[in-house]
């Protein structure tokens, strides 16, 4: 049994411009790459942390509304929690990225336009009980296995365009990516 709550319902969100504004992150661990293959045999391989999609097939990752009275930072922890099961460390900033609603049309957003903030987040807990654990499966993937499992065009980019990019960045020790050139 999980003692943590999902958050449900629309009073509290926030909009901006007709999009409704929602926070997610790219949850990532390291995992020790035994590949004979590799320069040094024992690099780490990134993998990142996925979820599927209530309304169809493909994986995502974990985001949602970013409420009133919580920051951009602590509404893509919050989700994570409530909808991948894991806690962590935001690292960074990815960027910001548009989308249509299929199914979050209301009177605020008729359109379903929304506007997502993304952020990197180093996983050090999964928990074994998560409020959408119902309804949610993780599934842990390299880099090009989520690029291909990704249900829309805009995870695939933030996956490509943000993560990717970032995490090159971050390991050859350039630990800052400017997510507004995004």
């Amino acid at each position: 049994m999980c003692d943590l709550v999902a958050r449900t319902g629309r009073h509290q969100q926030r909009y901006e411009h007709g999009r409704r504004l929602v926070a997610g992150c790219i949850p990532f661990r390291y995992k020790d790459n035994n590949d004979e293959t590799s320069d040094d045999g024992h690099k780490k391989l990134v993998e990142v942390l996925m979820i599927n999609s209530q309304s169809g097939s493909g994986l995502l990752f974990p985001k949602g509304g970013w409420e009133n009275d919580e920051t951009v930072e602590e509404a893509a922890a919050r989700e994570a929690i409530e909808e991948a099961g894991v806690r962590g460390d935001l690292v960074q900033l990815l960027g910001f990225y548009d989308f249509k609603s299929k199914t979050h049309q209301d009177k605020f957003c008729p359109e379903g336009m929304c506007r997502a903030a993304v952020f990197a987040l180093r996983v050090k807990e999964e928990l074994a009980s998560w409020p959408e654990q119902s309804t949610r499966k993780r599934t842990w993937l390299t880099l090009s296995e989520a690029v291909e499992r990704s249900r829309y065009p805009w995870v695939r980019e933030a996956l490509t365009t943000g993560f990717t990019t970032w995490h090159e960045n971050w390991s050859n020790g350039n630990d800052h990516v400017d997510p507004s050139s995004r």
